[in-house]
Formats: C-alpha cells, structure tokens, sequence
C-alpha cells in the first residue's frame, strides 16, 4: 500500500511539474511570431517585384526581338521576290525542283512570319525556347537561300 502511495505522489508530482512548465506563449514568443510573419509578407513581396521586374525586362526585349525578327522575314521576303523575278527574266526553262524549292522556302517565311505574330510574350510562355528556336529556323532559311544562289553545275 506505502508503495502503490509513494508511485502515485511521485507521477502526481512529476504531471504537476509537467502541467505547470506548459503555460500559454510568452510576449517573446508573440513578438517572434510577428517578426516571422513580417519575413514572410517581405518574402512575397519581394517575389512579386522581381517577376514585375522579369516580365518589363522580358517585354523590352520582345520589342527588340519581334523588330527584329521582323526585318529578317522583310529581308527574306525580298530575295525570294528576287528570285523569283531572275527565273522570269533568264527565259530559260529552270527546272521545276528549283521553282518547288523557292515556294518552300517562301511557305517556310510565312510560317516565320506568322508564328511571330501569333507568340504571346506572357509568363505561361517559354520565352527563351522560342526566341532559340525561331533563330535556327531564320537562319536555316537564310542559308537554304543562300544555297539556292550558288551555281553547283560545272
């Protein structure tokens, strides 16, 4: 009986202890939770300027690509009108796999010019994989006419 009253004072004693050391938040723990809160309210403000900041930079950028883009195409456009015109004022019969290898290139420039009209510069979109992209296709057109130019027949 001494034992099982000596075991219930000692947990008696140690879930008092317990229960006492358990008291409701300090103002020390209050003010670090406000601090924290404030930290995180910076945080996402922070975020927001900078994806503010990377769309405005994105969007100068754009500006200068699509100009750019856009002389290109002009460009491309005018040497297959001079294409075009040199098979009308040679006379001969060129071969038809020359005229077909014109028209694909000039299909190729409209699809250029028309995939540069159509990109949406907003957040969704993968900038950087198109402005990558359309660069290859400019400068594999450029190249094809290029080749077109160069007399291979000896």
């Amino acid at each position: 009986m001494k034992k099982s009253i000596f075991t219930l004072a000692i947990i008696t004693g140690i879930s008092g202890t317990m229960i006492l050391s358990c008291k409701p938040g300090t103002n020390e723990e209050k003010e670090s939770q406000e601090k924290v809160e404030i930290a995180r309210d910076n945080v996402q403000d922070a975020k927001d300027s900078l994806r503010v900041a990377k769309q405005a930079a994105t969007d100068k950028e754009w500006k200068a690509f699509k100009n750019s883009g856009d002389s290109i195409v002009r460009i491309n456009d005018l040497r297959i009108a001079g294409l075009k015109l040199k098979i009308k004022k040679t006379g001969k019969d060129i071969d038809s796999k020359y005229q077909e290898n014109i028209a694909v290139l000039e299909q190729k420039n409209k699809d250029l010019k028309m995939k540069m009209d159509t990109y949406k510069n907003d957040v969704s979109s993968d900038w950087q994989s198109f402005k990558r992209e359309f660069k290859h296709d400019t400068d594999e057109i450029g190249q094809a006419l290029k080749d077109l130019t160069v007399d291979n027949k000896k």
